[in-house]
């Protein structure tokens, strides 16, 4: 197995999707829902995984994909080469604002993540990361990150955890936007990602997210000294949803033990 290959041609596929997407943008986009009204997925989504599918498993026939429109492999373990794809991480951002939405992709070889990228498609910024090689930002290698005190932190949360809701004690999440600098809210897990990872924001957290929204992002952040979780402190499941959490070290543990309780 040749990662270094294998991590040239998940660039240049990601590259060529970027480009169909926003070529998209002169055509007709159909729009549908999913498990509810603010679950969108586009025609674009799954043109763009079928891309991803058919070139992957021409070129690479027994390596896996496990992608959010579900035309690719249904998995029971994370055994062998696994891509883990979302086409447009950000769907509703995609639709609305035609920006703010991300290619995003991790490849992990028996449960171990080895290649990850992050490709904000307007912006044609690309965060990639292979494992023990550092992560960059286009051609820029990123920093270590530092020590930022939770007072100077900026917190990237969906304001519908603050409110009253069924996952977390929302009293508690109260308190750590009361405490923190500020918070933000991009509607991508990737973007998100991407940026603690890049140092523009200083951790993120969800209820509840699927494996492709974070297999690459982990990649990219583990290798700044981010730390990636669930909200139980585990390595995350990539074999279902779970809840999820990055952060610069030295808040990890401090929002997990004082502000985070989960229902």
């Amino acid at each position: 197995m040749n990662l270094n290959a294998i991590d040239r041609y998940a660039k240049s596929l990601i590259k060529e999707a970027g480009h169909k997407i926003r070529v998209s943008f002169f055509n007709t986009i159909d729009i549908d829902s999913k498990s509810d009204a603010n679950d969108l997925v586009t025609n674009i989504d799954k043109e763009v995984e079928l891309f991803f599918i058919e070139r992957v498993k021409e070129d690479f026939p027994d390596h896996k994909i496990v992608s959010e429109e579900g035309f690719g492999d249904r998995i029971s373990s994370l055994d062998g080469i696994v891509w883990f794809l979302d086409p447009i991480d950000g769907t509703m951002n995609f639709i609305h604002q035609k920006r703010n939405f991300a290619i995003s992709l991790g490849i992990y070889v028996d449960g171990v993540g080895m290649l990850g990228y992050i490709y904000d498609v307007m912006a044609d910024d690309l965060y990639h990361a292979a494992k023990d090689e550092g992560a960059y930002f286009n051609d820029e290698r990123l920093p270590q990150l530092e020590i930022t005190p939770l007072e100077e932190a900026v917190i990237g949360i969906n304001a519908s955890w603050v409110v009253p809701n069924g996952r977390v004690d929302n009293d508690k999440i109260i308190e750590l936007v009361t405490r923190c600098r500020g918070t933000r809210s991009y509607g991508s897990a990737a973007i998100e990602l991407a940026y603690v990872s890049s140092g523009r924001i200083d951790a993120y957290i969800s209820m509840r997210l699927a494996p492709w929204d974070i297999a690459g992002g982990i990649v990219i952040a583990q290798e700044v000294g981010a730390m990636a979780t669930n909200l139980q402190g585990e390595t995350p499941h990539l074999l279902g949803t779970d809840s999820f959490i990055v952060t610069r070290p030295n808040l990890h543990k401090e929002i997990l033990t004082n502000y985070i309780r989960l229902k």
